[in-house]
């Protein structure tokens, strides 16, 4: 299943950082990852046109969370909803929902993580439209913690929201940037998913875009520092060293969970494309087009997100493979990386609105881009059936 090729393929700069190219070496030789027939499914490939696209429409699908519901809201081109992921070397068929249904008949599927997994999940529920809708089987009404069945396959999806992973607490509602100060328990387990999930058979881990906020990291009931909190006498260690305990303490959790027997993909980070300004300055994304695979790289914290999954990856599968658990990677950075077309921008409300939102160029359009991804997932769970 595994080769050693599969990794985010990234341009080397005139100057490249040190330690960016020795993690690139390294987890180059070491990473697993998943291909067909030597083929890199994730990172080496082009969007094509695709005009049987979209499979379903915002009239079409309930599931839509109405801030990605960019057609809803007036967006006036069409081309982004008709490209398709084409891997060099090899095809990646579109997403099939009866194959996909037959294929986890009887099982259950978690997405954990922040509301682009929530994005992701909801694009999954309108694919799957075309052969059956789900029933609410919720345990509760807070949206942040839904459940749904296909009841004709005996198939659950829940999304557990946990945007940090870890346990966390909202210390002060405005902080330094007014986005909130979050004090993180790094080592500490959030229960609100890791009591819930052992009886999973998949469990889809994310995290990615919270981390940019203002955070206190505490480590053993204590602050260790923290990540632009301006606070006296903390020091300031950065989103990357909260990034990379908050993944190194979930993959132990699910290493340790004792029913736990299922598989756990991590969807690694799906950059956000701002452009001409940060997300609070006046930054947008209003391009229509795809990016060529040579028109941009990815770099700057972007790579470091990326390359400390890579990396945390790559001890916790080691864990896992010891206690006899499968950890798999669904990599959708670079896909994703070329698509800054397919964000709702300023789509996802009415001009008219008297509403504080700013250009959403993080999540996606629905139908849209995201849909890929169950595109990767499916393929993905084909492997894991023909080994098993």
């Amino acid at each position: 299943m595994f080769c050693n090729s599969s990794v985010l393929k990234i341009k080397e700069s005139k100057k490249p950082a040190s330690s960016i190219q020795y993690h690139l070496n390294n987890v180059t030789e070491k990473l697993p990852s998943t291909s067909i027939e030597k083929c890199d499914i994730f990172n080496d490939g082009e969007w094509v046109p695709n005009p049987k696209a979209p499979y379903y429409t915002n009239t079409t699908c309930w599931a839509i969370h109405e801030h990605q519901n960019c057609m809803k809201y007036g967006r006036p081109d069409f081309e982004f909803m008709k490209w398709r992921w084409k891997p060099n070397g090899c095809d990646l068929p579109t997403f099939n929902p009866f194959q996909f249904l037959e294929i986890v008949r009887g099982k259950s599927m978690a997405f954990v993580g922040d509301s682009v997994g929530r994005n992701q999940m909801q694009s999954m529920i309108c694919l799957l439209s075309r052969v059956e809708w789900p029933i609410d089987k919720s345990y509760t009404a807070d949206e942040n913690f839904k459940r749904w069945m296909y009841p004709s396959y005996n198939f659950t999806i829940a999304f557990f929201s946990t945007p940090y992973l870890v346990k966390a607490q909202l210390a002060d509602s405005n902080g330094p940037t007014q986005t909130g100060l979050f004090n993180l328990y790094l080592d500490e387990f959030d229960e609100k998913w890791t009591t819930q999930v052992e009886d999973f058979d998949f469990i889809i881990l994310n995290g990615g875009h919270w981390f940019l906020r203002p955070m206190v990291f505490y480590e053993k009931q204590k602050i260790v520092g923290c990540h632009f909190c301006q606070l006296e006498n903390v020091n300031d260690l950065t989103k990357f060293y909260g990034y990379r305990k908050t993944f190194r303490t979930a993959f132990r959790v699910i290493n340790s969970l004792e029913k736990f027997k299922g598989v756990t993909f991590l969807r690694t980070f799906a950059p956000s494309h701002f452009e001409k300004g940060l997300w609070n300055q006046g930054g947008n994304c209003v391009r229509t087009k795809p990016f060529r695979s040579n028109q941009t790289q990815l770099e700057g914290d972007d790579l470091e997100l990326y390359m400390i999954q890579l990396e945390e990856f790559k001890i916790g599968e080691k864990e896992a493979r010891k206690k006899g658990l499968k950890l798999r990677l669904l990599d959708t950075t670079q896909a994703m990386l070329l698509r800054p077309d397919g964000h709702p921008s300023r789509y996802g409300h009415w001009p008219q609105e008297n509403v504080t939102l700013y250009n959403d160029c993080v999540h996606w359009c629905l139908p849209g881009p995201i849909d890929t991804w169950s595109d990767f997932l499916l393929h993905l769970l084909k492997m894991e059936k023909a080994i098993i």
